[in-house]
């Protein structure tokens, strides 16, 4: 039997934590079911073009003794036969603060705290598996639910062309900010979050450069009532999924019914 690659242990550990972490009783809990439907871009690789896009998003928060952990799952359903027809895709992150582990306060200025990340990205179609490990800056912004920049590294683990899946490739440095801000009016209810990433340069194992890309996804939810939010999703990604000819700017409708 081969030894685990430093990856797959790391992958291991992460799991651990999040097993842990959804083991503990939640200081709060927040889970939501998003219906979104739109025109999406398909890279050149795929075939290029766009499609009719239909996504399920089952997505998940919470706060617990020592940090907070947060995971959704994507359905991917497009009307382009064998381009993304039919594809999951998953995200899971735990986070452990250093101001609960230690009891007192971690940082200055707008820092309002300081945490460890790691956590996994899985993709079923393309059969991609990366792993997550960095810092997490919280932010005390005023007038925001939270606001969050994390720098870590992508480490890759895919199984790569021999599986079956897209090429696998190098390390890279991710960086991503998270964000909810909730304002009112008159007496209608809305927010506006979402996050904006920047994934660095890479080469995959048949030695072709995967471009850097900026991905936004900010969301203007109404809610309309306690459990139900209707707005739109603006997605603006350059270089999609790493392809130079592919910059999207794409807007989504988007139902929210928080569970």
């Amino acid at each position: 039997m081969q030894p685990f690659t430093f990856p797959t242990r790391f992958g291991l550990a992460v799991l651990g934590l999040l097993s842990c972490a959804t083991a503990q009783a939640a200081d709060w809990s927040d889970t939501e079911f998003h219906l979104q439907l739109g025109n999406l871009d398909v890279p050149s690789f795929a075939g290029g073009g766009n499609a009719e896009h239909v996504i399920l998003t089952l997505q998940h928060a919470s706060e617990w003794r020592y940090g907070d952990n947060f995971f959704f799952i994507d359905v991917v359903h497009s009307r382009q036969p064998g381009s993304q027809d039919f594809d999951l895709y998953s995200e899971a992150y735990a986070n452990l603060s250093l101001s609960k582990i230690t009891g007192n306060p971690v940082g200055a200025g707008p820092v309002s705290d300081i945490g460890l990340i790691g956590g996994f990205n899985w993709a079923a179609d393309a059969n991609v598996r990366k792993y997550v490990a960095g810092v997490r800056l919280a932010l005390g912004l005023e007038g925001f639910a939270f606001a969050n920049l994390d720098f870590a590294a992508l480490i890759d683990d895919s199984g790569g062309l021999m599986s079956g899946g897209a090429p696998a490739e190098d390390n890279t440095v991710l960086v991503d900010v998270s964000f909810a801000r909730p304002f009112m009016i008159g007496d209608a209810e809305f927010s506006v979050e979402g996050h904006i990433e920047y994934v660095g340069e890479r080469t995959n194992e048949v030695g072709n450069a995967v471009e850097s890309w900026i991905l936004a996804q900010p969301q203007l939810q109404r809610h309309v009532t306690d459990r139900i939010a209707l707005g739109i999703e603006y997605q603006f990604w350059m270089n999609k999924l790493g392809d130079r000819a592919t910059d999207e700017n794409a807007v989504q409708a988007l139902l929210v019914w928080n569970l």
